[in-house]
């Protein structure tokens, strides 16, 4: 078994007198896609918020490769190796899929003090990198993201976190308004990233597409884990929606 990645330990988080995250604990292990499931309120997007910088725990700890980390913002989790990908992919729609690619990370060439930017480098970084990630068509790398389909723009965000060679890419609700075309593109995207060496967080409310994708399935149900080694290949997704419902119960290891 391959070792922890990350590991959340005892994480609560309140927003006033209202508690959303409860004495909650979660790993991640290299080399592992891990579903992270819950209805509506449940807590899942506090807990990436909180792993990806965005918010402050109340309490708890937080250990990456075996070392206790402050994560004070999402620069911290960046620099750490973790890349958040949202829903809206967090791109800027009228600069080009390059300079989002490399967005305040461009490359610079001649004097650093003049800040010149690489643009021939980022191009074909660019170029390489649609392809990596499955995109057949001949976009050039200066289009603005305005102009892809929603598939598309998830794939220059899941390029961009390959790139900068993420240890653990956080996919929050990837799939969400995309046709069947290229929701498949996206699924396949996690799955190379897995090959890839990356370690990923799903999450998705369609069940039947985490069931697709993942290693490792985890519930949360009213700011707790109420479920954390769910194996895919050994139970259905109805088993597991009655857990998500609290219509069942499985004891948390």
């Amino acid at each position: 078994m391959t070792g922890e990645l990350v590991r959340m330990e005892r994480i609560n988080k309140f927003y006033g007198r209202v508690q959303a995250l409860k004495d909650v604990t979660f790993t991640v292990r290299e080399n592992e896609i891990v579903g992270l499931l819950g209805d509506n309120g449940a807590g899942k997007s506090t807990l990436i918020k909180i792993l990806s910088g965005a918010v402050a725990a109340t309490s708890g700890d937080i250990y990456f490769k075996g070392q206790k980390v402050t994560i004070r913002d999402t620069t911290d989790a960046i620099r750490l190796g973790i890349e958040t990908i949202y829903q809206d992919s967090a791109l800027v729609p009228h600069l080009s899929i390059a300079r989002n690619l490399f967005l305040g990370r461009e490359p610079i060439k001649g004097a650093p003090f003049l800040g010149n930017m690489d643009q021939e480098k980022m191009n074909e970084v660019a170029r390489q990198l649609l392809k990596q990630v499955g995109i057949t068509k001949d976009i050039p790398p200066t289009t603005p993201i305005s102009s892809l389909s929603g598939g598309e723009r998830q794939a220059v965000a899941i390029a961009r976190a390959l790139y900068f060679r993420s240890d653990l890419i956080i996919l929050d609700e990837p799939t969400n308004n995309l046709g069947v075309e290229e929701t498949q593109g996206v699924l396949r995207f996690v799955r190379n990233a897995r090959d890839s060496g990356h370690s990923c967080i799903f999450i998705a409310h369609n069940i039947y597409h985490v069931f697709q994708v993942v290693d490792r399935i985890v519930v949360l149900r009213r700011g707790k884990v109420v479920a954390d080694d769910i194996d895919p290949k050994k139970t259905t997704i109805e088993e597991v929606e009655k857990i998500i419902t609290g219509l069942a119960e499985q004891p948390v290891a």
